[in-house]
C-alpha cells in the first residue's frame, strides 16, 4: 500500500520505531478500517490494528495489509505485550489528538523495564498525507460534491415565504439521504434575514420573508468523503446594501479561483480575495479564513486563512469561500470546492448561482 510506504518513511525521518494513530480519520485512511474504535500501530516492520471484539471480524475484512489483534479491558492489559514483542523504542503518538488524559493512560501502560519506552508526540503526519488527494479519492469527493449540487437545486424550489429556517434544513437533509449521500457532511445551516450574519447560524424556527438573504451551507458523504457548497438566495429582489454586498463576494471568490496556483501558500490565496473585500470597504465583516481542505473531514488540510503557513500542490482539494456578514442586516457567503490541477483550480462545484429564487 502507497499510504503504508509513505507513512513509515515520515516515521524513520522522525527517529520513531513506530507510530500511534487513533485519529478516526486517519486510521481509516491508512488501513482501510472504517469501525469506531480501533489503535493503529505502524513501524518500518509491523502494522498493527488493535480493536476489541466488535470489530474483529471486520477489521478483517477491510485491513487485509494489517496484523488484527483483539484487545481486553485497559491499554494496560494488552499494550505492554505488544511493545515488548515488536522492541519498540520510540513510539510517536498524535499530540493534537490524545487528551491529557489519554497520554497519561498511555503512559502509564507503556510503563514496561521502568519504563524503558519513549513517547515522542507528533502532529500531522497522516493529515500532510491526507491532503494530496489520489485520483480514487478525487472522484469520490466529485461524488459527494454532484450529491450537494443536486440536493440543492431540489432545494431551491422547495423555499417560500413562510417556511421555516428548520424545514428548509429537513429537507435537505432528505433529499441529501434520498440521492444516495450517507448523510449530511456536518449539520445544515440555514440562515435567513439577519440570522445570515452570523457565519455558522444553526437553523431557527423563523420564518423566511421576500427580499432577504437565505444562505445555505450543506455537505454530502460518499463512502467517507465529504463535499462542502454555500450559496447565498433571494427570496425576490435583495436589498441595494446586499445586493452590492453579493457581487463583491462573488468577485472575491473569482479573484482567488483565477488567481490561485500550485506552490502558492496558502495566506497568499487568502490575500487575493480579501484584498477584494477590503477595497470594497467590508474587510472588517470577512473576519473567517478564505477556505480548507476536504477529503475524509469536511474540514482537514490546507487551511487557508491569513496567518496559514500551509503550501498548495497539484492534488490538493479545498474550498473557497468569501464572506461579508452585516449584523442586524444579512450576511452573503459564496463556497465551492476546487481541486488543484496542472498548476491551477477546476472548479468542482456545479450548484447555480442564480441570486434570485
Amino acid at each position: 500500500m502507497k499510504r503504508l510506504q509513505k507513512l513509515r518513511t515520515s516515521i524513520a525521518e522522525m527517529g520513531l520505531d513506530a507510530l500511534l494513530i487513533s485519529q478516526p480519520q486517519n486510521r481509516r485512511y491508512i488501513s482501510g478500517f472504517t469501525g469506531s474504535a480501533g489503535w493503529l500501530f505502524v513501524s518500518v516492520q509491523n502494522a498493527v490494528l488493535a480493536t476489541d471484539f466488535r470489530y474483529i471480524e471486520q477489521a478483517k475484512g477491510e485491513s487485509a495489509e494489517f496484523e488484527i489483534i483483539q484487545t481486553k479491558r485497559e491499554l494496560r492489559d494488552w499494550l505492554p505485550g505488544l511493545v515488548r514483542d515488536s522492541g519498540w523504542r520510540k513510539l510517536g503518538f498524535e499530540a493534537d489528538v490524545v487528551s491529557y488524559d489519554g497520554y497519561q493512560k498511555l503512559s502509564e501502560a507503556t510503563e514496561t523495564n521502568g519504563g524503558s519506552l519513549e513517547l515522542v508526540s507528533t502532529k500531522g503526519l497522516v493529515e500532510h498525507l491526507r491532503s494530496i488527494k489520489e485520483p480514487g479519492e478525487l472522484e469520490l469527493i466529485s461524488r459527494a460534491v454532484a450529491l450537494a449540487d443536486t440536493a440543492f437545486e431540489q432545494a431551491k424550489a422547495l423555499i417560500h415565504p413562510g417556511i421555516t429556517e428548520k424545514e428548509v434544513a429537513w429537507e435537505i437533509e432528505k433529499l441529501l439521504h434520498q440521492g444516495g449521500s450517507e448523510g449530511a457532511a456536518f449539520e445544515i445551516i440555514v440562515a435567513s434575514g439577519p440570522n445570515s450574519a452570523l457565519p455558522h447560524a444553526q437553523p431557527t424556527e423563523r420564518r423566511i420573508s421576500r427580499g432577504e438573504p437565505v444562505l445555505i451551507d450543506m455537505g454530502a458523504r460518499f463512502r467517507g468523503y465529504c463535499s462542502d457548497l454555500s450559496r447565498t438566495v433571494f427570496l425576490g429582489e435583495p436589498g441595494k446594501a446586499l445586493g452590492q454586498v453579493y457581487d463583491i463576494v462573488s468577485k472575491a471568490q473569482a479573484a482567488a479561483i483565477e488567481g490561485v496556483q500550485s506552490g502558492m501558500s496558502a495566506s497568499q490565496v487568502d490575500e487575493l480575495a480579501r484584498s477584494v473585500i477590503e477595497q470594497a470597504g467590508y474587510g472588517t465583516d470577512f473576519g473567517h479564513g478564505l477556505g480548507h481542505g476536504v477529503g475524509l473531514a469536511v474540514h482537514e488540510l490546507p487551511a487557508l486563512g491569513p496567518i496559514s503557513a500551509d503550501s498548495l500542490a497539484d492534488g490538493m482539494v479545498f474550498t473557497i469561500e468569501p464572506g461579508i456578514y452585516l449584523p442586524g442586516q444579512g450576511g452573503v457567503r459564496i463556497e465551492d470546492i476546487v481541486v488543484l490541477t496542472n498548476g491551477k483550480a477546476r472548479v468542482l462545484s456545479r450548484a447555480s448561482r442564480d441570486l434570485l429564487i
